[in-house]
């Protein structure tokens, strides 16, 4: 469909074109009795000051009628083109068809990742996104940052406001994986999630948070998980004062990236149907990658660190390994795991 906002001034100096014809051939057939031809030979004649010889003699009413047509056709025509003259040199049709044939392009997005607002933690959460090849679509309205987008073709984006149910639509978010909201307004960010839950109950959220007051109500609200962003940068900052090395050595340690330790999480469906409901030992002794198994989360959510090798492989758990690339690399392909 066309964009009403990008086409708006030409839609309106066609309707007052076509306003003014409809004008001149209803005044020609009423005040000079002409037949619907001859009316509409002399609307055009006139409004496009050819200067083709009259049908026939003009009445005094007929003339007047003319000199008010000319008049009002004069400032149409000079509004139309501005119009047009503005929508092929500023370019106006080109960022149209860029927008429609990147909505093209989002259409066909699933399992993807959908990032409301593009500031300073929307901008970290696109660079992992990238470097981890998952498909992600932009949600953003600044002017600005659209130009940028459009310049530089390196992202796929929708321009509009994320809280409306349109737009997340657009963005597929009944085929998404997980939404990311970055809005700076709690407040924004609270309308988001809650939209987001509704289209889609099963999509993982991560809401930003500026207050701790927010945390909570975004949680009701539907949020899987809240980040502070400002609160976490103080936290780090501190623990590089208290325990400098164990807050190095954790930044060395990144999921699936290209640092020299990696961490990477194995599902309970990427598990071979033999070893199932089976013991971690078990995988630990046939799959000899070198990776560690550092975590285990149950169906339920809760987090063991350093599980014991008795604990069972159930639906709805996953395993944590540490290891580094090439291992990491080894025990994605013995269990399937892609990345993007």
């Amino acid at each position: 469909m066309l964009n009403y906002r990008l086409f708006s001034k030409i839609y309106i100096a066609l309707f007052l074109l076509i306003v003014i014809v409809l004008t001149g051939v209803v005044g020609y057939m009423v005040i000079e009795g002409m037949s619907f031809f001859d009316a509409f030979y002399m609307t055009i004649i006139t409004v496009s000051t050819v200067g083709f010889n009259e049908v026939g003699t003009l009445s005094s009413y007929g003339k007047l009628f003319t000199i008010v047509l000319i008049i009002m056709s004069f400032g149409t025509f000079a509004y139309a083109l501005s119009s047009i003259s503005k929508y092929l040199l500023e370019g106006e049709y080109r960022i149209y068809f860029k927008d429609f044939q990147m909505n093209k392009e989002v259409e066909k997005l699933d399992k993807h990742v959908i990032v409301c607002g593009y500031g300073r933690v929307g901008t970290q959460a696109v660079s992992e996104l990238k470097a981890h090849d998952k498909e992600y679509v932009i949600i953003e309205q600044s002017p600005d940052l659209l130009d940028v987008f459009r310049a530089n073709k390196e992202h796929l984006f929708l321009e509009g406001n994320a809280t409306s149910d349109d737009v997340l639509l657009k963005a597929q978010i009944k085929n998404a994986h997980s939404l990311i909201t970055t809005l700076p307004s709690d407040a924004d960010n609270l309308f988001v999630v809650l939209s987001a839950r509704e289209l889609n109950p099963n999509l993982k959220i991560i809401s930003r948070a500026s207050q701790g007051s927010s945390v909570r109500k975004l949680k009701i609200a539907g949020a899987s998980n809240v980040i502070m962003p400002d609160s976490l940068g103080g936290a780090h900052m501190a623990s590089l004062v208290i325990t400098p090395d164990v807050i190095e050595f954790l930044d060395h340690i990144t999921i699936q990236g290209q640092s020299k330790v990696n961490l990477e999480e194995i599902s309970f469906d990427n598990i071979p149907s033999e070893y199932k409901n089976k013991t971690i030992s078990s995988i630990s002794q046939d799959f000899n990658t070198g990776c560690n198994i550092v975590g285990y989360k149950t169906p339920e959510g809760e987090f063991i660190v350093n599980p014991k090798p008795d604990v069972l492989l159930v639906p709805g758990s996953k395993l944590f390994v540490l290891g580094n690339p090439d291992q990491i690399g080894e025990i994605n392909k013995i269990f399937g795991i892609t990345h993007g």
